[in-house]
């Protein structure tokens, strides 16, 4: 079920994100692979993984229960912004 996430969890995975995008991306500088949409891709694949992995790993850590709330109110929010 889709829950939104903690505010935690957003700093630590764009941080992550940034960094592992800039490890992947000297990695892939030492290995001499040719820059390209291929390369781009596969640092963005990555670092969206490690990200997402981040985010988790904090609300696991935090211990953040994945509520089916959430998405009710953000649909009521909606609901109500829209009439």
């Amino acid at each position: 079920m889709f829950a939104l996430p903690s505010f935690w969890n957003l700093v630590i995975s764009t941080l992550a994100f940034f960094i592992a995008a800039w490890f992947i991306r000297r990695y892939l500088d030492e290995q001499q692979i040719p820059l390209g949409m291929t390369r781009s891709i596969l640092i963005f694949t990555f670092a969206s993984i490690v990200s997402w992995c981040a985010g988790e790993a904090v609300d696991w850590v935090i211990g953040t229960p994945p509520s089916t709330n959430d998405l009710s109110q953000l649909l009521k929010a909606a609901g109500k912004a829209e009439q």
